[in-house]
């Protein structure tokens, strides 16, 4: 049911009559200089966000700014991760409905998907059971352990997610290629057009 929406949304969705038509998903894709300021401005507005976030653990973590109140370094660096957090989000959605199949078949971009869920997760528990005894230890220069381990959890996700999305662009998983079992799997390629093609390996363990 996902993929049959998402192929509607590539093909079908803002297509003209005529069978050259393009819809508007292919237009994104196919408009050279709006797919590159378009994807560059994601790029600047995640080193925005990330940068945020960035000084915000370190400061939980006790490694900066050990002598400024965690809330004050928070105050200040909100307007800003909340505004790149938003534009980086809609930017993303844009570039994905650039090419929503082969994205859906892609195993970085669902790893991605898995650990933007866990930073999520990882910053409600922060502010619903973390965050409430912030005053007892607001201007201490080294944060109780659970604020440093949600910190550091925070900094580990979102490395992750921008290594996950610097592996999209590479075609080592591609659906049609040999590919493991596990990796076919993962990315539903038995439901993609190229199909899923099994990794074979020869009895003298070599792939033929």
């Amino acid at each position: 049911m996902i993929r049959a929406f998402l192929v509607w949304l590539q093909t079908r969705l803002g297509k003209g009559p005529g069978p050259d038509d393009a819809s508007w998903s292919e237009a994104l894709l196919g408009s050279l200089n709006f797919w590159a300021l378009l994807e560059g401005t994601h790029l600047l507005l995640l080193m925005l966000f990330v940068g945020c976030i960035l000084a915000v653990d370190l400061r939980l973590m006790g490694v900066l700014y050990r002598r400024t109140p965690v809330s004050v370094v928070s105050r200040r660096l909100l307007p800003l991760t909340v505004a790149g957090l938003v534009l980086m989000l809609l930017t993303g959605s844009a570039l994905f409905f650039a090419k929503p199949v082969a994205y859906y078949h892609n195993v970085w971009f669902r790893a991605k998907l898995v650990l933007l869920a866990a930073a999520l997760l990882n910053i409600a528990v922060f502010h619903i059971r973390i965050q409430r005894r912030q005053p007892d230890w607001d201007e201490d220069p080294s944060p109780p352990l659970a604020a440093r381990a949600s910190a550091m959890i925070s900094l580990t996700i979102w490395v992750l997610m921008i290594v996950m999305g610097r592996f999209i662009a590479y075609n080592w998983y591609d659906c049609g290629k040999p590919q493991p079992d596990l990796i076919n799997t993962l990315q539903e390629c038995a439901a993609s057009e190229p199909g899923a093609v099994r990794l074979t390996v020869a009895a003298g363990g070599r792939r033929p």
